[in-house]
Order: C-alpha cells, then sequence, then structure tokens
C-alpha cells in the first residue's frame, strides 16, 4: 500500500513559500479571512507536525483555526497507493460505466480507482451498491452507491491527471481517523483545526477538534468554494480568522 521510494522534489518544480493574499468571505453576516498557506510539497510519509511548526504556527492569532487538506494529512501518513500495484477487474470496469463524470475531476470514472474502493469494501458489498444504488438513482434518490459501499470510500482519491506529480499517480485512501489526526493536531500546538475533504464539486468536513470556534456545518460554509484551490496551488492548509 505505501511507497516510500518515491522522492517527490526531482519531479517538483521550484517555488518560494510567500503565502497569496488572503480570500475573505461573509457568511451568516459574519466576515471571515481564509489565510492560505503555502507549503513544499510534501513527500510520503513526512511528519506533519513540523511543517505546522514551520508554515502555520507563526502565523496564528488568538480565535483562529486552521483548515487542513485530506490529502495532504493522507500524504504524510503514508496511505497511498501507486498505480503500478492496480489491476481493474470485470467490476470496477462494469461499475465506472454509470459514474457520472465531472469536468476537470475524474470523480469514480477511473477503473483503477474503483478497483481500490473494490479492495476496500469488498467484491460482494461493492456488487450490491452497484445495484441498489442503481436502481435508487432512477428514482431520483442519490447517494445510496457510497452508503451501501461503506467503508470510507468517499474519501477516496487520486489517479488524477490534474494533479501535482508524482501524486497524479496515486490514489489515496484518507486519513486514517480525522477527527483524531484534528485533535493531535489542537492538543500539539493548540491551533483548533478541521480536516476537510475539499474539490471543484464539494467540500466535506471529515473530522474537528473540540475548541474549534464554529460547528461542522458552519465550517463546510466558510470553505465550500475550497479556498486551498485544486491545481499547483501548494496551500493545503487554510488560517481561518473571523474579522471584528
Amino acid at each position: 500500500m505505501q511507497d516510500d521510494h518515491i522522492e517527490n522534489d526531482k519531479k517538483a518544480p521550484t517555488r518560494d513559500y510567500v503565502d497569496p493574499d488572503p480570500i475573505p468571505i461573509t457568511i451568516r453576516n459574519i466576515a471571515y479571512n481564509r489565510y492560505p498557506v503555502k507549503t513544499h510539497l510534501i513527500h510520503i510519509k513526512e511528519p506533519l507536525e513540523p511543517l505546522i511548526k514551520k508554515y502555520v504556527a507563526p502565523k496564528i492569532k488568538k480565535g483562529d483555526w486552521i483548515a487542513i487538506s485530506e490529502k495532504f494529512l493522507t500524504i504524510s501518513q503514508g496511505r497511498v497507493i501507486h498505480e503500478s500495484t492496480v489491476r481493474p477487474g470485470l467490476l470496477a470496469k462494469l461499475i465506472v460505466k454509470g459514474v457520472k463524470k465531472y469536468p476537470e475531476d475524474i470523480g469514480y470514472s477511473h477503473p483503477r480507482k474503483m478497483q481500490v474502493a473494490i479492495n476496500q469494501a469488498g467484491w460482494l458489498r461493492m456488487f450490491v451498491a452497484m445495484i441498489i444504488g442503481g436502481i435508487t438513482r432512477l428514482l431520483g434518490r442519490h447517494g445510496d452507491f457510497y452508503r451501501i459501499a461503506g467503508n470510507r470510500i468517499s474519501e477516496i482519491d487520486g489517479f488524477n491527471p490534474h494533479a501535482i506529480p508524482p501524486f497524479n499517480e496515486f490514489a489515496m485512501l484518507g486519513p486514517n481517523d480525522p477527527p483524531e489526526d484534528a485533535q493531535e493536531i489542537e492538543n500539539q500546538f493548540n491551533i483548533p483545526t478541521v480536516i476537510i475533504d475539499g474539490n471543484n464539486i464539494n467540500v466535506e468536513v471529515l473530522g474537528m477538534s473540540k475548541n474549534v470556534p464554529v460547528d461542522k456545518e458552519l465550517a463546510r460554509e466558510i470553505l465550500l468554494d475550497n479556498p486551498m484551490g485544486q491545481g499547483e496551488e501548494l496551500t493545503p492548509i487554510i488560517i481561518v480568522r473571523k474579522e471584528s
């Protein structure tokens, strides 16, 4: 599952680490600024703590909280699978024929990515999810495929040709335990933390530490436009600050 031998910097362009301008937003009549934090391209299994200490902690003010990309956390934890180890079977090729496709986002239309999901959930469960999910989708109900499949397959990402190399060659399984991971960061740095799964289609909050000053739905609304970006921004952490 884990590919420690990949040397990211051989393929990564040289960048400076100047943070982009803050991105303002007003939600429920309250103004916030989102400060994207620029980092280097993380290595597989690179510890997260030194990165937060270097790039984030010096910029935090009282009342701030941070959002961290689940992909960033997943790579740090080594929960990745290289495409060379995945051989899509007949079920994967069958299911992807009915998957909705989005511009600039492969979703589950990639047979290898679907095979990774099958490996996680099991052949039988995915087959049942395909049948029932297909029927209920025709009736206007959406999401049953993922609910029936379970095993957090909705968090699996990767094999995206638009991702920064070398991560366009990897599937990512999602963090170990997003609520616990968020709490560990808060415990160590005293920074309330949210883990999000964001793309150009949707944003989901996967985990929050206990002292985040907003609830889960408000955190999602504040981040719904995915201020981390989808390209080569290298801003996998956002500092959120309520403006007075």
